[in-house]
């Protein structure tokens, strides 16, 4: 049971690879100290993947299926945070909230109409019916209300947990979608969306190999880099565009790459292909840390599934050679559960009334306290 002066709470993360759910428990002191206690993961089934990334473009039928995806989505996220309260021998009433984030299969801030929107599918009341613990959810809305992007939110938790005194310290995030954050040692925080991580390599693998992903990057190391096609790739105009900014599968989609490869690379081999999406993903990084924001950085703490991928891990330290590029593990966190813990802990922000992004990365017009709350 959670003592008077500690609470427990649960964050489920599910990101823009579309692979499952992460599930991570954290006890949080009345003081703003964290700590990762437990983790779980489980799996999209191949059903609800395909109609999740179908979701992600426009389609038929799109808000009935959307509303049945959302009720999916809730299911398996109950069924993690069942496995993970097993695992810690604990019951619902010891959680004080979960911080769930539900799918993005649509991410579009500032357009339109001037505020946009980002879509987050997760039938949150029946996320805290089926567990029976109050649900913070929606996390993104409200800094996009307030004129920001609505992400990356995660620059806070890392420097709360990665932050280092005397030490400018780049957190990276390889999801489907690679973002950074930037931890002066001065206390000033930045960060953004750099551009596609896994997300291209995983659909093209799953296209002519029938593999989910490309483990340790081997199938990429097969292959050669084709110049001009990674030209193409990189002139895309989001690689220029300064911060804030944020991206997503609305831009990086497959139909975005074959464009690319009919015009540029018509007669490049499969295997070529992926390996110039790997060196996409490391560019793409070291890139935006020359731009956007050049200086002594020391360490490169990579988190997300990209930290597994030993290739990508060995082009970006190429890339960097000024960093020690190393995963959050060294720093006692896994890379697969720093995003589940960020979410926990902008729960945890929302129930204590805190603030949760950060002006300075979002662009919204002032910190905001994040979420919407369902109770159990």
């Amino acid at each position: 049971m959670a003592t008077p002066d500690a609470e427990f709470y649960i964050g489920l993360m599910s990101g823009t690879s579309l692979d499952g759910v992460d599930a991570v428990l954290l006890r949080a002191e009345p003081d703003g100290g964290v700590r990762a206690l437990n983790c779980d993961y489980l799996p999209f089934d191949f059903d609800l993947q395909d109609e999740l990334l179908a979701l992600n473009r426009p389609g038929h039928n799109e808000l009935q299926r959307a509303a049945l995806a959302s009720n999916a989505v809730a299911r398996i996220y109950a069924k993690a945070c069942h496995s993970l309260l097993v695992g810690a021998q604990l019951a619902p009433e010891d959680i004080r909230a979960l911080g769930a984030h539900g799918q993005t299969v649509r991410h579009r801030p500032g357009e339109f109409d001037g505020t946009g929107f980002t879509a987050q599918l997760l039938n949150a009341a029946l996320l805290a019916e089926l567990t029976g613990i109050a649900v913070v959810h929606d996390l993104r809305g409200r800094d996009v209300a307030a004129g920001g992007q609505g992400a990356p939110l995660v620059p806070a938790f890392h420097r709360a947990v990665f932050g280092r005194e005397g030490s400018d310290v780049v957190v990276l995030n390889i999801g489907g979608i690679s973002n950074i954050s930037l931890l002066w040692a001065d206390g000033r925080t930045g960060g953004f969306d750099c551009g596609p991580g896994n997300c291209l390599m995983d659909g093209w693998i799953n296209r002519y190999q029938g593999q989910a992903y490309d483990f340790d990057g081997a199938w990429a190391a097969r292959g050669v880099v084709q110049r001009a096609l990674l030209t193409a790739l990189l002139a895309e105009p989001y690689f220029r565009q300064p911060p804030p900014r944020s991206t997503g599968r609305d831009l990086f989609h497959l139909a975005w790459l074959d464009a690319k490869v009919a015009r540029h690379a018509p007669r490049a081999r499969p295997v070529d292909v992926q390996a110039t999406l790997l060196e996409l993903s490391a560019r793409c990084v070291a890139d935006s840390l020359s731009a956007f924001a050049p200086g002594a950085w020391q360490e490169l703490l990579v988190c997300g599934g990209g930290a597994f991928n030993t290739a990508l891990m060995a082009r970006l330290q190429s890339l960097l050679p000024a960093l020690t590029v190393a995963s959050t593990e060294t720093r006692g966190l896994s890379p697969r559960d720093v995003e589940g813990a960020a979410f926990a802990w902008l729960a945890m922000r929302h129930v204590r009334g805190l603030t949760g992004n950060l002006p300075a990365v979002t662009g919204a017009a002032g910190p905001r306290v994040l979420g919407s709350y369902t109770p159990p």
